[in-house]
């Protein structure tokens, strides 16, 4: 069984409490919170008082906070003030890695890191020892609605590898073009959890699609 954590970039804002309840109610573990600044991508999403605002109302929520961000240092205890349970951030970042596990760390909250298409996993395996969770994007990140690209198969084949000659526990989670075709070779090739955006808000029966992923 795969952990589903439906990206809310994706969910109709106007209802964006109700549509969050909904994906946990259909079995959702995680809710995933698409933070992006404008410059370390090239689109804007939301932040802290989005994330605070549904934490009053959602308390018992798993937020599982991605920052596609550029300096995601100068905004660890803000998130995890608002709420986050994990603060995941880009190994592309500017800021210096080893600094930003230590702010997540001292907030309190579990952290994971993120690479992106162009970067190799291997780019990873120093930092794997102190991450709860390792995020593959399949897809640029910024944008929703892209197409699955195959090389992440790769990468989470290569991490979980590493993962088990280390006896590491940490979660491999994929991001980007997961749907009823991409999620079962994702989950084969180690993906333990799955961010799916489009797919589950923009179906006529989300809560069906959030099961039928969670079964792969």
């Amino acid at each position: 069984m795969a952990i589903i954590s439906p990206s809310i970039l994706s969910a109709d804002f106007c209802r964006l409490g109700d549509e969050c309840r909904m994906a946990l109610e259909a079995g959702a573990e995680m809710l995933h919170f698409d933070v992006m600044d404008g410059h370390f991508v090239p689109n804007i999403s939301f932040g802290v008082p989005v994330l605070a605002s549904l934490h009053r109302g959602i308390p018992s929520a798993f937020f599982d906070v991605h920052l596609m961000i550029s300096h995601p240092l100068s905004y660890v205890d803000a998130f995890a003030k608002a709420g986050a349970s994990l603060i995941n951030f880009h190994l592309e970042a500017e800021d210096d890695p080893a600094a930003v596990l230590d702010a997540i760390e001292a907030a309190g909250c579990k952290g994971g890191m993120t690479i992106s298409p162009g970067t190799p996993a291997e780019k990873l395996f120093p930092w794997l020892d102190r991450l709860d969770l390792v995020l593959v994007m399949g897809v640029e990140p910024g944008f929703g609605g892209q197409k699955f690209m195959p090389s992440a198969l790769d990468k989470l084949a290569a991490l979980k590898a590493e993962r088990q000659a280390r006896g590491l526990e940490f979660l491999l989670e994929v991001d980007g073009g997961v749907n009823a075709e991409t999620a079962p070779l994702c989950t084969k090739a180690g993906a333990d959890v799955l961010v799916a955006g489009s797919a589950v808000f923009a179906a006529a029966d989300p809560a069906a699609v959030v099961q039928a992923l969670a079964a792969v």
